[in-house]
């Protein structure tokens, strides 16, 4: 099938990807655009793993106050050019993480940051819990995996499913982000503040 030019601008558009990047796409694909997204995403992922170890030094500090000013949230996400940081789809990207903290209140950006003190402790009362209830064995372990995963999706900003498309988590955003605008996309930190809430 032909590849017009009005097929790569619709990919384009839809992606953000290279216009090379999409006409070869759309060839491999046969002009099916769907499949054709989806083998950008695959090239794109693939990317982001290679760029995951350049440094991200510059980014932007984002606020968000909610209203009725009694919840604040200060987001720091670094990227590695200043160019990016001042883009529209970074601003919209921190904006969006930005608005996540305030709306669950993390405690953690990602798994590895939750202190093996916490896990041993969680993973001990889910132990006891389930014991308790006459689970045992093989099922006991499944179900302790399970639930400790249901821990991170509600504790760590990255394992969290994003408030406004459930299928999709907080670390599926980043790295897409990254993949879209070719830099390295990291999120450094967070300040969550509820007035009158424990200092």
């Amino acid at each position: 099938m032909e590849v017009t030019a009005a097929m790569v601008k619709e990919l384009r558009e839809r992606t953000g990807a290279g216009m090379m990047q999409c006409k070869k796409a759309l060839s491999e694909s046969n002009g099916d655009v769907e499949k054709a997204m989806e083998a950008l995403r695959k090239m794109g992922l693939s990317a982001v793993a290679k760029r995951s170890e350049r440094t991200a030094a510059e980014g932007r500090i984002e606020a968000y106050v909610h209203a009725g000013n009694k919840i604040g949230v200060l987001v720091e996400v670094n990227c590695e050019t200043d160019f990016v940081a001042r883009t529209d789809d970074f601003m919209r990207l921190c904006r969006e993480i930005a608005l996540q903290v305030a709306a669950t209140c993390p405690s953690w950006v990602r798994v590895e940051d939750v202190p093996p003190e916490t896990v041993d402790a969680t993973t001990r009362k889910i132990r006891e819990r389930l014991s308790g209830d006459g689970i045992a064995g093989e099922e006991l372990e499944k179900q302790i995996a399970r639930e400790l995963q249901r821990f991170h999706e509600e504790q760590v900003l990255l394992q969290q499913p994003n408030i406004r498309d459930q299928s999709r988590t907080i670390g599926d955003i980043v790295t897409e982000a990254a993949a879209k605008m070719g830099e390295n996309i990291q999120i450094r930190r967070f300040a969550y503040i509820r007035l009158g809430g424990a200092a």
